[in-house]
């Protein structure tokens, strides 16, 4: 990860970080794929080393040769062809998740810029609250890449009281789900909810390793929680947008949500996330129930905005 070699992000090559993310995020998916699934006959039986396949094995999969895979997989990504891009990917059986993953860390290990300085606090447009206002029946969130709440409407925020709970701000649902005590009664499937977000947060990091806010969450949640290390040391990505999620509200009980995502232009890694309940459904009475709670509770009027940011976030430093 960003700054595992120097911390303070001073003079130092920056590839040597997408190379080892390359490294490692290879490595994995060779892992997993054994000589059967990928049509290979298995030979050396017992004495076979690796359980997934070998690199030579990928290469010749791949079309390519056992050196120059090789070398790839050491992060050497200079001048890789988009077919080569392929060969690799149809190998290692990836998902189009991955394989935008392994794209975005090629091409991170290409360049030399420097660390960037602290990116600027996102904003989320007074039009795009409207919106979101305006979606008076459906829980409504705009999220940045790294599960920040840049915004919701007034039932996003009922349905999510329990996040607003932290007193950071900007909420966060990855520090949420690994943090509070309270998500493992909040998601009902907690297990699917922590691998969802860690995958959503290793994609956003492959897009760039050097975001000063998604890198310190990452350091934090890697510090504080063996759940999220181990689920991130597996290096999975996903792409997760549309689905349902399945909730327990503290004060309305279940909720089968159906939701769906929609990027958004305004920013990096923005996008809108919206849960709309089945018709006549028990989880649309119990969202009406909420409705009327969040009425007559100012707890959850409030809205997250960019000026509320945790303290830790208020000032631009340097890498």
């Amino acid at each position: 990860m960003a700054g595992r070699n120097d911390p303070q992000g001073t003079n130092r090559d920056i590839r040597g970080d997408f190379r080892a993310e390359i490294r490692e995020f290879l490595g994995t998916r060779r892992a997993r794929v054994t000589p059967e699934q990928a049509g290979l006959p298995l030979y050396g039986g017992e004495r076979r080393r690796v359980t997934g396949l070998r690199r030579e094995e990928v290469a010749l999969l791949a079309g390519i040769s056992s050196e120059y895979y090789t070398r790839l997989e050491r992060g050497n990504a200079t001048g890789v062809s988009e077919s080569v891009i392929e060969g690799i990917a149809q190998a290692l059986q990836l998902d189009e998740a991955e394989r935008i993953h392994l794209l975005d860390l090629l091409r991170g290990a290409g360049t030399s810029r420097p660390p960037r300085r602290r990116p600027a606090q996102q904003r989320v447009r007074p039009t795009v609250q409207r919106v979101l206002d305006s979606m008076a029946g459906t829980p409504a969130f705009i999220l940045s890449g790294r599960g920040d709440i840049l915004a919701a409407n007034h039932l996003g925020r009922a349905l999510f009281s329990p996040v607003y709970a932290d007193p950071a701000r900007p909420p966060n649902n990855a520090r949420f789900v690994f943090l509070s005590p309270h998500a493992t009664e909040f998601f009902r499937h907690w297990d699917e909810v922590a691998n969802d977000t860690v995958a959503m947060l290793r994609a956003e990091a492959g897009r760039d390793l050097y975001d000063r806010r998604l890198t310190d969450l990452i350091g934090e949640l890697s510090t504080r929680s063996e759940e999220f290390r181990r689920r991130w040391a597996a290096h999975n990505v996903r792409m997760h947008t549309t689905g349902v999620k399945l909730l327990h509200h503290p004060v309305v009980g279940d909720l089968d949500l159906p939701f769906e995502t929609f990027p958004l232009p305004d920013g990096p890694s923005q996008f809108l996330l919206t849960y709309t309940p089945e018709p006549h459904s028990p989880t649309q009475d119990a969202l009406n129930l909420l409705a009327s709670w969040a009425a007559t509770n100012d707890d959850v009027e409030r809205p997250a905005s960019a000026d509320d940011s945790h303290p830790a976030d208020s000032a631009e430093t340097p890498d």
